[in-house]
């Protein structure tokens, strides 16, 4: 079997299990965030912080909540690395230093996951456990949390109430995060990823020396790092690691642990809005790009060019041999059209198109499929986008899903839009005009500065992987993409929040022979153009001087 055909049957189980598990899985989800019924350890939690479930909130009393919890984890993960020192199952491992330390608690916090550090040299078993691991459960419950209110927003009419924070915090962590993460990762220890609290201990002999590893409770972490789209490694080779992911079946499997929340979402949504239909246009939508892109990603990285890739079969350098150039390049393209960071291989390494598609992916804004939540309420503001451009066409008021899309609607939308580009941009420029920052880039020329624009555009959009190449363990770096993940992060969620609450007191309006069916192909179509072209106008002349550079230079 050809390492294409290999890869295109890889592609079909892949889609063959996400098709099987989208309506159960979308539906039972549906129900997680419309039941009125609090199982047993739901209301012990809620007892716990002194939160009452059953409040009806706003969007400002929402917002509230998301921040407050978020900024209490920032600090409490903030402390526990900066007294790793002293703490038991450190593994010798000494604090981490003030600017990391604030890096890494705001990556984890934010759903990032973005590493400035190798994991099993500076992190002890209480930080990864304690600290990292639980960040991963709750940062993705929040993203949730956050898109479920902006479905109420569509759902609900004469009301600005859309929720309850804590309610939705805590179910999306109980209901759905915990049961799918335990199942996964007994499959992973199965499949021989480690799980154990073991010391650092020598493994074989190398030229001459031995190689020390430690262990660690690492199935556990890899299983909710896929699921809930974090996407850091307990290693610093994350998923190229051999305890991380063994196997080319383990390799898919966490790929599919990837995609399975975000695209059963869209089915969520369809429930909860009353019309299943309009979840499977947005599907549509998000797998047609997904789909479009991982093809590109292949036929890029097995294009050959000169006699090393045609010996070889494909791009293999950077690339992890169980796993090839097929299965790197759907586990490429996912991980960076979600949030999720984690990789299996060197993305500095892919050719240039490749590496310009990692980077394009994240341009997008993730939402092909997105993150846990993210890419849901993402892609939900880019229909609000095109529902807009279709009525400047026809002369209408916009409509979605039975609320006009007014002023105000709009300019929520717009800034949305705007907050991520201006953060990648931004700093990339800065990094890039300032003496110190460029000292960092392994590389010069067209390749240096995308590893600069890769970096901010990770950091801004939450994603967290790297291009590589780049010492990102700086003062500068450290402090500069800690600053662009919280804004990344946190100044969309207050629009979308807003936007929910408009959308929440609006009235329903009846549909017309005039309205636009945003359940129909054509409305796919429109939203796939709209997404392309708002993102390459935004991104083209950065892209321009980085990876199309290089590309065409090859």
């Amino acid at each position: 079997m050809g390492p294409v055909t290999a890869a295109v049957l890889q592609l079909a189980a892949l889609i063959g299990a996400l098709a099987l598990c989208y309506v159960p899985f979308g539906n039972y989800m549906a129900k997680v965030y419309s039941s009125d019924k609090h199982w047993r350890v739901e209301k012990w939690i809620y007892k716990g912080i002194g939160a009452n479930p059953d409040t009806e909130m706003r969007w400002p009393a929402y917002l509230r909540g998301v921040l407050a919890f978020s900024a209490a984890g920032v600090l409490f993960l903030y402390l526990l690395q900066r007294l790793q020192g002293i703490l038991p199952g450190s593994l010798g491992f000494s604090s981490v230093n003030p600017a990391q330390s604030f890096n890494t608690a705001v990556s984890f916090v934010t759903n990032t996951n973005w590493q400035s550090y190798y994991g099993e040299q500076t992190m002890g078993h209480i930080v990864q456990t304690a600290g990292l691991a639980v960040q991963n459960f709750v940062s993705a419950a929040v993203g949730i949390a956050v898109a479920v209110a902006l479905v109420r927003g569509f759902a609900r009419s004469r009301t600005g109430e859309i929720g309850n924070f804590w309610s939705d915090l805590v179910r999306g962590t109980v209901r759905i995060l915990v049961p799918v993460a335990a199942v996964a990762a007994v499959i992973l220890v199965a499949c021989g990823a480690i799980q154990n609290f073991s010391g650092i201990h020598e493994v074989g002999q190398f030229m001459g020396g031995s190689q020390q590893w430690n262990g660690g409770a690492v199935a556990s972490q890899e299983a909710i790092k896929e699921l809930g789209t974090n996407g850091g490694g307990y290693f610093n080779a994350n998923s190229a690691h051999p305890f991380e992911n063994p196997t080319p079946f383990t390799n898919l499997f966490e790929i599919f642990l990837i995609l399975l929340i975000p695209f059963a979402l869209t089915r969520t949504f369809g429930v909860m809005v009353g019309s299943v239909r309009q979840g499977y246009a947005i599907l549509a939508t998000m797998g047609a790009i997904w789909l479009g892109f991982v093809t590109l990603m292949m036929w890029t990285e097995f294009a050959h060019h000169g006699p090393a890739f045609q010996l070889a079969g494909g791009a293999y350098e950077g690339k992890e041999v169980r796993f090839g150039v097929g299965g790197s390049s759907i586990f490429a393209v996912t991980t960076t059209l979600t949030s999720t960071g984690a990789v299996d291989s060197f993305h500095s390494s892919f050719t240039g198109l490749g590496g310009g598609i990692t980077l394009l992916s994240m341009m997008l804004g993730e939402i092909a499929p997105g993150g846990t939540g993210s890419g849901l309420y993402g892609i939900l503001i880019m229909a609000i986008i095109a529902v807009f451009i279709a009525g400047l066409m026809v002369g209408r008021t916009p409509e979605y899903l039975g609320k006009k899309i007014g002023a105000r609607e709009i300019k929520l939308s717009a800034i949305y839009i705007l907050i991520t580009p201006a953060l990648a941009l931004v700093f990339t420029a800065a990094s890039m005009a300032l003496p110190t920052p460029p000292h960092s880039m392994l590389n010069p020329g067209a390749h240096g500065f995308s590893e600069v624009l890769y970096a901010f555009t990770s950091a801004a959009n939450n994603n967290g992987s790297a291009f590589a190449g780049l010492n990102a363990n700086t003062d500068w770096f450290n402090t500069m993409t800690g600053l662009a993940m919280l804004f990344g992060r946190f100044l969309p969620m207050v629009f979308v929040l807003a936007l929910a609450g408009s959308l929440a007191e609006q009235r329903p309006v009846p549909a017309t022979a005039g309205t636009l069916r945003t359940e129909k192909p054509l409305f796919t179509g429109l939203l796939v153009g709209a997404i392309l072209i708002i993102t390459g106008l935004t991104y083209f002349p950065a892209l321009a001087l980085g990876p199309l550079a290089e590309g065409l230079a090859s």
